[in-house]
């Protein structure tokens, strides 16, 4: 026999933060409990992005012109190796799921801008030194 206590009334109103499996238990941290994320954090996620054709990180390649923080909201401004480059969608698509992932992100604010227009000057020296450039 059940014991009472386990009895859930249908009418009583049922905390959505309360796991079912045990009742009273605080729910777990949500990615806004998370603190927002520094800068350095925002910068190494991205570096997880890589240029399709090129094969290289978008931060290594000098894609990424800025990065800031202001409470859970992250704002990027980064620019593509050209108008028209044809992996543009897939990287910033793949921008916006890095960034997202990180605990303690709210929006994720992508800017893509043209000025200073991308040129290999931009690679950092030890990649372009290694591409032979």
């Amino acid at each position: 026999m059940s014991d009472p206590a386990d009895i859930v009334d249908p009418a009583e109103p049922v905390d959505p933060h309360e796991s079912p499996a045990t009742p009273g238990a605080p729910a777990a941290p949500s990615a806004t409990d998370a603190p927002p994320p520094s800068v350095d954090q925002v910068k190494l996620a991205l570096r997880k992005v890589k240029d399709p054709e090129l094969n290289l990180n978008i931060v290594d390649l000098g894609l990424v012109y800025e990065v800031m923080v202001d409470g859970s909201d992250v704002q990027i401004d980064m620019t593509l190796t050209s108008p028209g480059c044809p992996a543009g969608p897939q990287i910033t698509g793949d921008v916006e799921r890095a960034v997202k992932a990180l605990p303690g992100v709210g929006a994720v604010n992508l800017n893509i801008v043209w000025q200073p227009f991308w040129s290999p000057d931009r690679i950092e020296p030890r990649v372009r030194a290694y591409m032979g450039l």
